[in-house]
């Protein structure tokens, strides 16, 4: 007898129906009508079953914290900056493990089962960081949480923020991060590049980069990750998120940068709901975007997931821990709205995002960890049209989560 059946399964992208079995928190067997018995069997009825939903990228030390002190009156990323500079004066560990545990359970609702997380390490005792440390250990069972440590400030732009930067590596901290368009001159931007990529090989780290989170074409640091990656190799493990300077650049230069990009194997992670309510703010009209070129750097073969990066925070205030939501307005925003740009947009908070969060274990696959989501449709084009909720949540081969469809009843 297995722990859990899951029977009539539609799977992505195949059409047959199969059943799943799961033992001791593995898939054990997948084809089609197994005849042995569970101790719970699930009917999918041919809906969809699939891999749980990864978020490439959130910031868990700021989540549920928008209005304090205040609120972003602008809408800029410089003035969340500056008002998360105000908060994290006051941060506890307890105050910082609340917000993200209550963040890390929405998301397990809406199907998310992989975080990565960056966390500010320009703090100077690193309140924040021992804290998702610690967090990562506690929901391990359900979650699994990658931590970036990401200097929020610059590495240079204060003396002791390298120093900080490297010993959140030496506590555990699973990537090494960046912010080189908001350091101090563009000198300083290129050598912080070289110095993350240099930590990451001494302590055995991946890398994620916010890079070029400005609208400022002239914001060029991107060159100066795939040049790295190209010379160092290992461009597999380095990510370069948000990017959203590529939407402005000259189509000479985009042209010349994917022809680099097809030497090396880095990802890129966009976050459409914060890229296009941050940028452009600047402009009158027409206003950008704001978003990286999703769509023409999917076309050219190169790895691109999603992130929220935000919930209800001082950079984004609304915020609700679904990818599906995030793949929704991805499909909007970069007008990518054919069928097969609509399944790539499911790809990204799914398989695509587990490929650039590095997990070899991802997948509805004999011996993979029985990590799942009943989604209630037929294919990733409805669950992204209706914006669809997980019916089963299945983490390690447990239900965590169940949700009842809503029932309208139309009188007239």
């Amino acid at each position: 007898m297995y722990d859990l059946i899951l029977r009539n399964c539609r799977l992505y992208p195949e059409t047959k129906l199969v059943d799943i079995a799961i033992q001791a928190g593995k898939i054990a067997v997948v084809q089609a009508a197994i005849t042995e018995s569970a101790g719970r069997e699930i009917d999918c009825d041919g809906q969809l079953v699939t891999p749980p939903f990864v978020e490439s990228h959130i910031h868990l030390d700021s989540v549920l914290a928008a209005g304090k002190p205040h609120f972003n009156i602008s809408g800029t990323l410089f003035e969340g900056i500056q008002i998360w500079g105000e908060r994290k004066k006051s941060l506890t560990r307890e105050d910082v493990q609340q917000r993200a545990l209550a963040a890390l359970k929405l998301m397990a609702g809406n199907g998310v089962l992989y975080v990565r997380t960056h966390v500010d390490v320009t703090e100077p005792n690193l309140i924040a960081l021992d804290a998702l440390l610690e967090l990562r250990d506690q929901v391990k069972d359900w979650m699994t949480l990658q931590v970036v440590a990401f200097p929020q400030d610059g590495i240079y732009s204060r003396p002791e923020n390298d120093s900080l930067l490297e010993e959140a590596l030496k506590r555990g901290a699973d990537a090494v991060g960046g912010i080189p368009h908001y350091e101090l001159t563009r000198e300083d931007g290129v050598r912080s590049i070289h110095r993350i990529f240099d930590l990451a090989e001494q302590y055995d780290r991946l890398i994620d980069v916010h890079c070029d989170e400005v609208d400022d074409d002239q914001s060029r640091f991107v060159e100066v990750i795939i040049a790295e990656a190209i010379k160092r190799g290992g461009g597999g493990r380095v990510s370069a998120s948000h990017t959203t300077a590529f939407g402005s650049y000259n189509d000479a230069y985009a042209y010349k940068l994917m022809g680099f990009l097809k030497r090396t194997n880095i990802n890129f992670i966009a976050n459409p709901l914060i890229n296009i309510t941050l940028q452009g703010r600047m402009d009158t009209y027409p206003k950008r975007r704001g978003l990286t070129r999703i769509k023409e750097l999917w076309q050219n073969g190169v790895n691109v997931s999603l992130g929220q990066d935000d919930i209800h925070d001082p950079w984004y205030i609304f915020g609700t821990g679904s990818m599906i939501g995030v793949a929704h307005m991805a499909v909007h925003a970069a007008q990518m709205t054919g069928l097969k740009e609509i399944d790539a947009c499911f790809d990204m908070v799914t398989s695509h995002a587990a490929r650039s969060l590095n997990i070899s274990d991802y997948g509805i696959k004999v011996g993979n960890p029985a990590n799942l989501a009943v989604l209630g449709v037929v294919d990733p084009f409805n669950a992204i049209r209706y914006q669809v909720t997980p019916r089963y949540v299945i983490s390690q081969g447990k239900v965590i989560a169940e949700t009842q469809p809503t029932q309208t009843n139309i009188t007239v």
